[in-house]
């Protein structure tokens, strides 16, 4: 007989199979997208680039991002996860990889614009993907869970980083050379995987019963039934509110979240004075106090069911480390206010997915994820360029930082005016 045991059967069964699965995909992803600033420890001064240019080609990634992100993730929607995430990661690890032919500033520009278009659609079809299987309730966890690897991709791909700049000159390559060869290649295999691994949906998932599937459809099917209150088409999302409020909250938290990330190497360096694999090791610090804070956060939201000071907390924690880090000048002092911003910021993350994954279903929830990170992501273009802008004029990260840990509280204070209840149908 179906039931609620079979569900939950179904339920721990997909977090046992996916979670871990879609974790390895986005560590390789995000690695991709930020083993830029490690690179630059060495390609910065190969290729002659100033604090400016280094500053827009690491955000300009995100431009291509924002343009493709809502056609690519509507078209996952009709192609099937299983098929464009695949595509996704193919071609995004060639890009990736290609990197090392970078010769100046046009190339470097170029090549990163490429890799956002790319890559654009991928962490929203993964949230998307996720409301296939986990209902509201049981979401920010799980989110939570699989976002833990941006911090893990910097707790692993940091000292790799480091690493792989150290064989400078082995077969005629640079360091830097070697970074993003070695770290682009692994998504071309895993995008090659997904076909084979990943299915659509419960429905034609092979390794759940015939009656765990029926009782996982019928748990979810209430939640993805389209509602007249609820976005279902790209048009009504354009003019949803709701959804434009979450876009302006996500962008302010992203700025924080990649302006430091694209910049923390060489904050490190500035700091501590160590040498490129040193830096790898110690810029690894800082993401191992994100993901013990994105797994508690995310954890504590679920059981208690509150999203809104879930995200505005831990954004004033970042705020706060970003000023210390401004006005420190002890290497060790500095590292955990680096510590604790990052915390900070990347405990915000699952807590606000889980927002516009409840409020939204069918069409809806395809456009409006992918309008809200596409948007948002544009802090991730505006927080590094800042940084270099202000790093150019004054010499020193302060100012930037200090900008920043303002736009964190302004965050906070935007997740807070959020209606209590506004996140859930019908809210």
């Amino acid at each position: 007989m179906d039931g609620p045991d079979a569900a939950s059967r179904a339920l721990a069964k997909a977090t046992r199979r996916l979670i871990p699965f879609m974790f390895v995909l986005y560590v390789v992803a995000y690695l991709d997208r930020i083993n830029v600033g490690f690179a630059a420890l060495q390609m910065r001064a190969d290729l002659g680039f100033d604090d400016r240019v280094y500053g827009l080609g690491a955000g300009i990634f995100f431009v291509g991002y924002f343009l493709f992100e809502v056609p690519s993730n509507l078209l996952l929607e009709r192609l099937g996860a299983r098929l464009w995430i695949a595509r996704i990661m193919v071609t995004w690890g060639l890009i990736a990889a290609a990197m090392m032919v970078v010769r100046g500033v046009a190339t470097f520009y170029l090549l990163r614009f490429l890799l956002g278009v790319a890559e654009a659609g991928f962490f929203p079809g993964m949230i998307l993907y996720l409301t296939y299987w986990f209902p509201a309730a049981e979401r920010a966890h799980a989110v939570a869970r699989f976002m833990t690897a941006t911090a893990v991709a910097g707790v692993v791909g940091a000292p790799i980083s480091g690493a792989l700049l150290a064989i400078d000159g082995v077969g005629g390559l640079r360091g830097w050379q070697w970074l993003f060869l070695v770290e682009g290649l692994p998504a071309v295999v895993l995008g090659l995987a997904v076909l084979a691994y990943l299915p659509d949906g419960p429905a034609s998932a092979s390794w759940l019963t015939p009656e765990e599937r029926r009782s996982l459809v019928a748990r979810l099917g209430p939640e993805h039934a389209v509602e007249a209150h609820h976005a279902a088409t790209l048009g009504a999302v354009l003019v949803d509110r709701r959804v434009w409020r979450l876009a302006v909250l996500y962008f302010v938290l992203v700025t924080g979240l990649y302006g430091v990330g694209l910049w923390l190497p060489q904050i490190v360096k500035g700091l501590s004075g160590l040498g490129d694999v040193m830096v790898g090791v110690v810029s690894a610090v800082p993401y191992v106090a994100a993901a013990i804070g994105m797994v508690l956060v995310g954890r504590h939201s679920d059981r208690t069911g509150e999203r809104r000071w879930h995200v505005a907390g831990p954004a004033f924690a970042g705020a706060l480390g970003l000023a210390l880090v401004a006005y420190l000048r002890s290497p060790v002092a500095a590292l955990a206010a680096l510590s604790l911003a990052a915390l900070g910021t990347s405990s915000t993350l699952g807590p606000f997915w889980s927002m516009p994954a409840s409020m939204l279903r069918g069409t809806g929830a395809a456009a409006g994820i992918a309008l809200i990170n596409s948007i948002g992501n544009l802090g991730g273009f505006v927080g590094p360029y800042l940084i270099g802008l202000v790093k150019e004029a004054t010499g020193s990260f302060a100012g930037g930082l200090l900008v920043l840990a303002g736009g964190l509280v302004a965050a906070g204070v935007l997740a807070l005016a959020r209606r209590p209840g506004s996140e859930r149908p019908g809210g």
